[in-house]
């Protein structure tokens, strides 16, 4: 069983409003991914707030329990990565799919290829790719988790993926929300534009 981290802790400087509420077809980026997570072999869902933690929780529709807030978001992402995998102690997971917020624009269909991917290799580290880049969700196994509870916050969890390159499965896909960062305003209006 999967578990999937929805990384909404960030202060959203650059978006000057939270990413987390920002509207994706009638959702907010958290609800719409929350929905498209939902996949009969992700068993456990974390949604990581941090800044501005209780304007967001008004105004999501996901279970109270899902949710996880992380008291040092000022750390950077990892420590948001490190407050779901502590959340999941004493829970049997066979690896944990991480979702950034800033990474909305990603349906169902490819929640499913990469999961899908992952139950059928017995590499370390699952990424989508869409023309040749990488991008998210990506999905690191269980036994990496004590790599990522001690990873540098300077480098994040890209430390753990470095030490395992021969360890990885790319899965290429033709959907470009995987490589699409809506970090300020001009992209994410260049986005709604385009969809």
């Amino acid at each position: 069983m999967l578990a999937v981290a929805i990384l909404a802790a960030g202060e959203s400087r650059r978006m000057g409003t939270p990413k987390a509420l920002l509207d994706y077809h009638g959702k907010t980026f958290v609800d719409h991914l929350a929905e498209v997570a939902q996949h009969p072999r992700i068993g456990f869902q974390r949604i990581i707030l941090g800044a501005k933690a209780e304007e967001i929780q008004s105004r999501i529709h996901v279970t109270a329990d899902s949710i996880v807030v992380n008291q040092d978001w000022p750390r950077g992402q990892l420590s948001s990565i490190q407050a779901a995998i502590r959340s999941l102690a004493g829970e049997a997971t066979d690896g944990l799919m991480l979702c950034p917020v800033d990474h909305p624009i990603i349906s169902r269909e490819v929640v499913a290829q990469i999961v899908q991917a992952f139950e059928g290799s017995d590499k370390q580290i699952v990424i989508p790719t869409y023309e040749g880049r990488r991008g998210h969700p990506v999905i690191f196994r269980a036994n990496l988790y004590p790599e990522l509870l001690a990873a540098s916050a300077d480098v994040g969890a890209r430390e753990v993926v470095w030490a395992h390159t021969n360890e990885i499965l790319e899965v290429a896909t033709n959907e470009e929300g995987v490589v699409l960062n809506l970090d300020d305003p001009a992209s994410y209006q260049s986005a709604m534009q385009r969809k």
